[in-house]
This record gives structure tokens, C-alpha cells and sequence, in this order.
């Protein structure tokens, strides 16, 4: 694995993309799980505050865990659409409800992540627009109950069957859309 920085790497998360990406990018790490309610946040002017502040919570949970050689990634990703946060859908009809207002529109996608060690921490956000063209029912139903993508904010990955047939286009990140900007990551993690 490649080593971008003295710390030893802890992503703070159970989302299979996001470990994906840490391991795509040649890094070494472990996995520490944080348990907080990530329905509870408070109101912001900037709906794009909120990843982050979700980011922020995941870290100080974890951050007692913490040794003195040890650096924490937590993120958070939410989708944004006419100033509305979309989470991940509840089930199969909230699902199909997200998907038919993102149909013919542009959402933003927004991760937070907190870098955090013993000594000091870093929040940040990365920000991608997503195109998506008209979609039928149909689509929207076969995709909801053929992939269940419940646990996934604004209840789509663009990396499945629904990102190679109904998105037209992104501006940004296509693994900020995955759920963890790994470029502006590894960047971080070199200056940290």
C-alpha cells in the first residue's frame, strides 16, 4: 500500500464504496465504526454545512479511540436538491419518490469529511452537480427493487445501473458522487 502520510490510517465508516476508494487509492487502513443518529442535525442556512457537521459528530465519537499515531477519516454525503437534503431513503416508496424528483433535474452532491488526529483536526466539503435526464416509472422501479439502494443518499449510486443509464453528466467528482472524494483526500492527507 502507498504510504502518503506517518499516521496510521482509520476510516470511520461501514459503507463499502468508501472502503473501495481507501483501498483504490493504494491506502492502508482500518475500519472503526462510529454510532450516531445521522437524521439529527441542526438547521443551517448552507444545507451543505450539514455533511460536514455529520462528518465532525462521527469523528468526535471515535475520537477517544484515537491513539497518538493514528489519523481518523469520517465523511458524510448528502444530495441537494432545490435547497432540500435528501439522506438515504427509509424504504422502497421514499425511495421512488427521491428518484422521480432528481428525474430530469441536477442535484448536488455533497461529502463531508473530518481528518482528525490526537493532536489537531480538519473539516472540509467537496461539491458535485449531477445531470440526471427524464426517467420513467419503470426505470425508477426496477432500479429501486433491483439494487435496494437504501443505503445511499438521495437513494442512487452513480456506479450502478442507474448512473450508466440515467445520468447525462457530472461537474466535479465522480467518487465524491460514490461517497468519499478521494483525490481531495489524498491531497489532505499529504499535507496533514
Amino acid at each position: 500500500m502507498y504510504e502518503v502520510c506517518k499516521y496510521k490510517l482509520v476510516l470511520g465508516s461501514a459503507s463499502p464504496r468508501r472502503k473501495e476508494l481507501m483501498s483504490g487509492a493504494g491506502l492502508d487502513f482500518s475500519i472503526r465504526l462510529a454510532d450516531i443518529d445521522e437524521s439529527n442535525f441542526p438547521q443551517f442556512n448552507d444545507p451543505a454545512d450539514v455533511p460536514v457537521y455529520l462528518s465532525k459528530q462521527k469523528a468526535d465519537a471515535l475520537f477517544s479511540t484515537l491513539t497518538n499515531n493514528e489519523l481518523l477519516i469520517t465523511a458524510d454525503t448528502v444530495v441537494i436538491i432545490d435547497g432540500d437534503i435528501m439522506g438515504k431513503p427509509a424504504d422502497r416508496t421514499e425511495a421512488i419518490a427521491m428518484l422521480k424528483r432528481l428525474s430530469g433535474s441536477t442535484n448536488k452532491v455533497v461529502t463531508g469529511v473530518t481528518l482528525m488526529s490526537k493532536e489537531k483536526y480538519e473539516s472540509f466539503n467537496v461539491s458535485t452537480d449531477v445531470h440526471f435526464r427524464e426517467l420513467s416509472n419503470q426505470e425508477i422501479e426496477y432500479y429501486v427493487d433491483t439494487y435496494k439502494p437504501f443505503d445511499k443518499a438521495g437513494a442512487y449510486g452513480i456506479q450502478e445501473w442507474i448512473g450508466y443509464v440515467g445520468i447525462t453528466g457530472i461537474e466535479g467528482s465522480f467518487y465524491n458522487v460514490m461517497g468519499l472524494p478521494i483525490q481531495s483526500i489524498f491531497v489532505k492527507l499529504k499535507e496533514f
